[in-house]
């Protein structure tokens, strides 16, 4: 991959430049919406239904940021681990991953040959927003798809995973090797076809202890953004982890430019404890757009207020939850434009 010129241009989007610590003269928003199609992979890994996804929510509520839509789970199947996704039942992993010699049968990710459809739709993601909004790609963390594919799937106590861990750390260990090595090359390639910032989903890090989250988490999430910093240092890296309250001074060691916070966490203590050299992303209740335009305006001023001037990107703690008033999402986005430091 070729390193990004290093000089930024000044007509981008807000968004980046929050992510950058740039002072900005308010919070950049974006949210994430979806709409029913015969079957989440069909939606997924089918380039025009993925633009027309992604575009939706900005098309009616032009937010700062267009995130792609797509699935941490979709590289999977240019990894040798035939996976889908049902309705009702969630991930399904078909041949779990328990022994060494299931790792080795696991291919390091090529994303160009696997997932062309991913390239192709932020390709034109990027011209239809013109840079009026950024761009956003994503990636799911080792630990959190090694959980995936040692449980089978989604878990409640993550015991299959924990038990390899505990056990046989070597094998646990290669997997998320594999996977660190797989994912900084996604990054790389979604940079190269036109995303602008990248998150990096690691959901299930918070089922681990703190000493345990240093072993099985922190080094592999390090290790991505080393490597992707290397050939894209301008490309913001944006971490979110649910539930991460009692991992929060850990996150930042990994490099990332931005940390996205749920909202079980109050905001000026997740500043606090994040420390300056880092931005911060969230982190509204989803719920509170279940309430009155009122309410849902005290909430964002507040959490706006918690988070200081600068280095902020305002959005939900979580998805938007199926069900919620539109005209209640059209609120959010209307006051957090609207919004001055």
């Amino acid at each position: 991959a070729v390193a990004e010129p290093k000089a930024v241009n000044a007509t981008e989007p807000l968004l980046l430049n929050a992510a950058r610590g740039k002072e900005v003269d308010r919070p950049p928003s974006y949210q994430t919406l979806c709409e029913k199609h015969p079957s989440f992979r069909e939606r997924s890994e089918n380039v025009d239904l993925v633009v027309e996804i992604s575009l939706q929510p900005w098309k009616v509520f032009k937010p700062d940021g267009v995130i792609l839509f797509s699935d941490i789970l979709t590289p999977l199947s240019g990894m040798n681990i035939p996976f889908d996704i049902v309705k009702g039942k969630g991930p399904i992993i078909f041949d779990p991953i328990r022994t060494n010699a299931d790792v080795e049968k696991v291919r390091e990710f090529t994303p160009e040959e696997s997932v062309p459809y991913v390239g192709e739709a932020l390709t034109i993601l990027r011209k239809e927003v013109n840079n009026e909004a950024a761009v956003l790609g994503f990636v799911g963390a080792p630990f959190t798809l090694a959980s995936y594919c040692v449980e089978g799937g989604s878990s409640k106590h993550f015991s299959k995973i924990k038990r390899l861990a505990f056990s046989e750390p070597k094998v646990l260990h290669a997997l998320l090797q594999k996977f660190a090595t797989s994912m900084a090359k996604y990054i790389q390639y979604q940079a190269d076809k036109g995303a602008q910032a990248v998150q990096i989903f690691d959901s299930w890090a918070t089922e681990l202890s703190p000493v345990d989250f240093e072993e099985f988490s922190l080094p592999y999430l390090k290790q991505i953004v080393d490597t992707v910093k290397r050939t894209h240092p301008n490309l913001p890296l944006i971490l979110y982890a649910s539930g991460s309250g009692g991992l929060i001074e850990r996150l930042p060691l990994t490099g990332v430019d931005v940390v996205s916070l749920d909202w079980t966490v109050d905001m000026a203590e997740g500043r606090r404890r994040l420390g300056p050299n880092v931005a911060v992303q969230g982190n509204v209740d989803p719920g509170v757009l279940f309430g009155s335009k009122e309410f849902i305006t005290e909430r964002i001023k507040d959490t706006v207020k918690k988070a200081g001037k600068g280095k902020h990107i305002l959005n939900l703690g979580h998805g938007i939850v199926v069900g919620t008033p539109e005209e209640n999402v059209a609120h959010f986005f209307e006051v957090a434009k609207g919004l001055r430091y």
